[in-house]
């Protein structure tokens, strides 16, 4: 190769590296490093989609009850595994039909084209059952609160998101320490 057309394709190859790198660091930033999940801006673009797309899409939030006592008592490698598990059981009740996401801590989100009443309670089924960890069964509670997106005057994510924290809050004081912890607004 002659001096010139490597001084031509130098910069060439240079601005494919450095594209090549930044893809890779934004596809990186909107997945959670632990359990793989969207993060909160990976997944807030794709529900947004969803709910522009999708007149039945319910849109939920879960919080992991009492995960400080989990992680000080177990440790927070049981705390992570519990995290992933949680990430894993959400994920499958999401499916093809929706998309799950970590808003970060023990806090996560989900959006489903159409979830019917019925779905909600096997998913509080999955997601309340122990998680065998070092030859342990660890307790693992839910909240969990949801929103249809057609009960709303004005189809927001926001809006939508802001319901089900109401209604994830409702469910963490109506039910006792150890019922059902699923409410829908």
């Amino acid at each position: 190769m002659d001096t010139q057309a490597l001084a031509l394709a130098l910069p060439l190859i240079g601005w494919a590296s450095h594209t090549a790198l930044l893809t890779h660091r934004l596809a990186t930033a909107r997945r959670d490093p632990l359990t793989g999940l969207r993060t909160r801006a990976g997944w807030t673009a794709l529900a947004e989609r969803i709910i522009r797309r999708h007149r039945d899409a319910m849109v939920l939030l879960l919080d992991l009850d009492d995960f400080k006592n989990l992680n000080d008592t177990h440790g927070h490698a049981a705390g992570d595994f519990a995290l992933v598990v949680t990430a894993e059981r959400v994920t499958a009740w999401c499916g093809r039909n929706g998309i799950a996401g970590r808003l970060g801590g023990d806090e996560f989100v989900a959006i489903a084209r159409q979830a019917p009443d019925r779905d909600l309670e096997s998913l509080h089924r999955a997601l309340n059952q122990p998680v065998a960890y070092a030859g342990r069964r660890l307790p693992v509670f839910v909240s969990v609160g949801s929103c249809h997106v057609k009960d709303l005057p004005v189809r927001s994510l926001s809006d939508a998101l802001a319901t089900a924290d109401s209604a994830m809050y409702a469910a963490k004081g109506t039910a006792g320490r150890r019922g059902p912890r699923t409410l829908n607004r």
